[in-house]
């Protein structure tokens, strides 16, 4: 279908004597024409930054719209609006189906004036394609509309004969493309309904959050269940105290991030260590809060070896922020390839937990696949609540922040004292002092293989939630 695209795109540059750009209706690219690399005027930086980012901003959004063109059934002429952005004029070819805009083709005005640009023969060839490229539009958001139901089926149903009538629907409906090589992506949090054009897909459904494995009613050890802190307390009191041993050689990552559980500001917000320890509510257990919901998208590929355009996909798929500086509160995962559906719950397993770990993890960026989420592969696949231990449960209260990040950077760089001093910029002596805090704390031995790994494990999940 991207192809299909692509080759009516050319067909307008063509007509037009110009490159044009197409768009869907909520401005996000899908195809532009190339230009002569050595005509300067061809580009201006709303085209640049449309085609690198994949979508318009706001502003420029909001600057078209005002010249009516989603009432359109012809070209429209749009002047240049240095304020917005806007450097050189446009011309819009308005894209529709059966009299509902679809999206547009975008081509920079040559001159300005009534009579300069392309002649009205010109245009009206041009539009004639324009309806061409909305019929292709239309035919793909129907299909994936058409398939909402039964794809939403597929990935929430029981495991057992309900899954399986889901996944026979859904294949049933696909038909060939039901065996063909797809990969699945989840967009958490999605904030509205199912777009109504996402191309390259074969089917789009909008899910409940949580993830898979959170919505099956386990409960996390709490102050409220019997026995849940005095095993932590119990065992922080075993007399394992620190020692303030010099080689040691405890050390650190130093990221960004300030402590296990929580969120860098430029996230979906600080939900601190408090909200992820014992007790912590926050929205972390049971339940999600009303209106939360993941964007599903099962996406057609050509071959295993180039999941590159299901990356992009995700990324234009991401809601934008309110303002041009604002937070970025969602992320987005993506599966490993697969042919055919009889894996399609594991797919959407991979791709929520990809998700979930790009939201706990900046350095993975906002898209993430499966494949390189690293340890959250693990943790990931276990059951809410079951990856925190009784041991670490006080460290991950909010009045331990420091001394919880302190111990993360510190096995984050395999114990060596000097890196993670470094990294967190305290001196050595400092780094053990807290580190023998961590170990009166728990009750853990650092100097210990698996007590170091419960640690890690348990700073990590904790990120997840």
């Amino acid at each position: 279908m991207k192809g299909d695209y692509q080759d009516l795109v050319d067909e307008i540059s063509a007509l037009l004597g110009a490159p044009a750009t197409l768009e869907n209706r909520d401005f996000r690219l899908i195809a532009f024409g190339a230009h002569d690399g050595d005509d300067d005027a061809a580009m201006d930086p709303v085209r640049t930054r449309s085609i690198l980012t994949r979508q318009s901003t706001a502003a420029v959004r909001s600057w078209f719209e005002g010249f009516g063109i989603a009432r359109a059934t012809g070209p429209v002429r749009i002047p240049a609006a240095p304020d917005a952005g806007v450097v050189r004029g446009r011309l819009c070819l308005p894209v529709r189906y059966r009299g509902i805009v679809q999206g547009y083709v975008w081509l920079l005005d040559p001159e300005s004036g009534p009579d300069a640009g392309p002649g009205p023969a010109a245009l009206a060839a041009a539009m004639e394609v324009a309806e061409r490229v909305g019929v292709l539009l239309a035919e793909e958001a129907k299909a994936g509309a058409d398939l909402s139901r039964e794809f939403r089926a597929a990935l929430t149903a029981d495991r057992g004969w309900q899954r399986d009538m889901a996944l026979t629907a859904l294949r049933t409906a696909l038909g060939a493309d039901g065996d063909g090589l797809h990969a699945v992506v989840c967009v958490t949090p999605w904030p509205g309904e199912v777009p109504g054009s996402v191309p390259g897909a074969a089917a789009v459904c909008v899910v409940p959050w949580p993830w898979p494995g959170r919505a099956n009613g386990t409960d996390r050890a709490g102050p409220d269940r019997p026995g849940a802190n005095r095993a932590g307390s119990e065992r922080a009191t075993s007399g394992r105290a620190a020692s303030g041993r010099a080689g040691s050689g405890r050390a650190g990552s130093g990221r960004a991030a300030d402590h296990p559980g929580g969120r860098p500001d430029t996230r979906s917000g600080d939900r601190s260590a408090a909200g992820t320890g014992a007790g912590g509510s926050g929205g972390v257990d049971g339940d999600p809060g009303p209106g939360q919901a993941a964007l599903a998208v099962l996406v057609r590929l050509r071959s295993a070896d180039s999941v590159a355009p299901v990356e992009a996909l995700a990324s234009r798929l991401l809601p934008r922020p309110a303002t041009p500086t604002g937070p970025v509160a969602a992320t987005a995962g993506v599966a490993e390839p697969r042919r055919g559906l009889s894996t399609l719950g594991d797919a959407w397993a991979e791709a929520a937990a990809a998700a979930r770990a790009a939201s706990a993890q900046p350095r993975l960026g906002q898209v993430a696949r499966w494949s390189a989420i690293g340890p959250y592969r693990l943790l990931a696949s276990l059951a809410a609540g079951r990856a925190q231990d009784p041991s670490t449960r006080v460290l991950l209260d909010a009045t331990h922040r420091e001394l919880a990040r302190t111990a993360e950077v510190f096995l984050d760089c395999a114990g060596q004292a000097g890196r993670a001093a470094a990294a967190l910029g305290i001196h050595r002596q400092t780094l053990y002092y807290r580190l023998g805090r961590v170990e009166q704390l728990t009750g853990l031995d650092l100097d210990e293989g698996e007590d170091r790994l419960l640690l890690h494990m348990s700073l990590k999940a904790a990120r997840l939630d």
